[in-house]
Formats: C-alpha cells, structure tokens, sequence
C-alpha cells in the first residue's frame, strides 16, 4: 500500500474521533508519558485503533496519542514509540512522525530515556540534544524518494533547530532546572552497550546514548519540521560505574525528574510558538 494512503487513512480516523490542527507534536520516550497529565482538553485515541500504527511492546510505552492543549497550544503528544529492535521496518518506526506532520505540526520534540557518557553527566540530568551520530547502520530514507516530501539529499547541519535550543536553555535557567547540552548517540539495539562501545563514543564526541530518536529526527528533518530534543539521563554507560544495566531501573529514574521535565517542556512549549 502506498505510503499517501496509509497516511490518508490514519488522519481520517483521527479526525473521525476529533478534527485538530495541532501545531506542536512530541514524542514522549521510556517513563517519561507522564507529561501528558498536565495537558488539557485531552483526547486520547489508542494507538490500536490507529489504521497502520504498530503494536507497542516496550514496557513504559503506553501507545496512545493524545489530543489537546499546553499553556494554550494546540499539542499530539505521542505517549510511547516504535523501535527497530521489536522487528518492526524502518518505516513502520517513523510513521506516527509522517502522521503528525499530516495533521499540521510544524514543531516536533523528541524525548527518551538514555545512557551517560559524559563523564561530567549523572543519572537525572536533563540534556538539550544539539546533534546525533546515527550509529544504527540504518537510515529511513532509503529507497525511491518523494520530491513533494522532502529532496533527496537533505541538509542536516541543522537538525536540531538553533532557536528551539536556545528557547529550552533559557526556559531551564527561568526554572532554575539543571540542564546539559549535548550529542545524542543513536544505537540499534536491543542490547545495552559495551564499555568498549561507550568509550568509542565519548571519543566520537557523544554525550548520551539510546536506541531511538535518530530515525524520527532524519524523517522529520526531511518533512521540514523544527526539531528539538530531550535526553533524559537514568544511568551511566557500561563500564563507568559497576552496575548491571536493567530496563526498569531506568524507567523509574525517569520517573524521579517527571516534574522538572514536564515544567520544562510546558513553559518551553508556550514559546514555540513564536519561531516562523
């Protein structure tokens, strides 16, 4: 099926259950859905009901979008995402991003859960992401390209919009909220990394390391969406500190730092909407 009619039909379910223009969509990674309790004039459509969304598998991945509002600004968040190690195609990961810049947002922010590499990092710090090495060996955009989506060749010198990081570095200093600013590393999955592997990267010039994000950043940079983004880190890299990584540790560190998160995320979101 042709990727115009699955779309087609996923916004027309949408907007069977609610006729919406949002103008900001996040994507919301591993413990970090609670966000979406602050937001009003909620409409939550699960991601079952969904034409072509995928199921999710991952624990701390609710799979629902929700509809509704932040400080007064039309939102689709995303509560929970695909990744490439549930067995799903590349495109299958990115489709809920095509789906929300159907739906009119200009603005994307990414959030996940992820592994410090930087040594100067701790497990509860927020980090701006600035940039990413895709490490995956996979990008979505391989295959015929579509000319009315994006060029062939897209430009990635700034994938992470200038104006958005510097609008969630100022709202962080308001707040008095502890940020870092830094390079997301991108991985496949689904196994934690080496210390071998962490060391590589900190001497690549990475600073936090997960298994997604990367995909839904190149799509979205494609579509000519703004992007930002958000790490959150619940645990330091293999090898830094003798402990054995497990998935719902780090969901409930994530969990420890929802108010500081979300009060960034909403007061940033009141400003997006001045950047054209």
């Amino acid at each position: 099926m042709e990727l115009k009619t699955k779309l087609d039909q996923a916004i027309a379910h949408i907007h069977s259950v609610k006729k919406t223009k949002p103008t900001v969509g996040v994507v919301l990674g591993s413990g970090l859905g609670d966000f979406v309790d602050k937001m009003e004039n909620k409409t939550i459509i699960p991601y079952n009901d969904i034409p072509h969304f995928k199921k999710v598998t991952v624990k701390g991945h609710d799979g629902k979008l929700i509809l509704g509002t932040v400080q007064g600004v039309e939102v689709a968040a995303l509560q929970g995402r695909f990744h490439v190690y549930e067995g799903h195609d590349m495109e299958d990961v990115v489709f809920p991003i095509r789906v929300l810049a159907k739906l009119g947002i200009d603005i994307v922010v990414l959030t996940n859960a992820a592994g410090g590499v930087n040594l100067s990092y701790t497990p509860g710090d927020l980090v701006i992401l600035t940039d990413h090495l895709n490490m995956t060996g996979k990008n979505p955009l391989v295959g015929p390209n579509d000319e009315s989506i994006g060029p062939r060749f897209p430009d990635m010198s700034n994938t992470y919009n200038p104006e958005l990081v510097k609008i969630l570095k100022e709202t962080s200093a308001e707040l008095k909220i502890k940020t870092q600013t830094g390079v997301y590393v991108g991985v496949l999955g689904p196994t934690y990394e080496t210390p071998a592997e962490i060391r590589m990267f900190r001497i690549l010039g990475g600073d936090v390391v997960g298994m997604s994000t990367v995909p839904e950043v190149i799509v979205a940079n494609h579509i000519g969406l703004k992007v930002c983004g958000i790490s959150c880190v619940t645990n330091m890299g293999a090898g830094i500190v003798n402990q054995k990584l497990n998935h719902d540790d780090i969901k409930d560190e994530a969990l420890k730092v929802m108010d500081n998160f979300t009060s960034l995320l909403n007061n940033s979101i009141a400003k997006f909407k001045g950047i054209k």
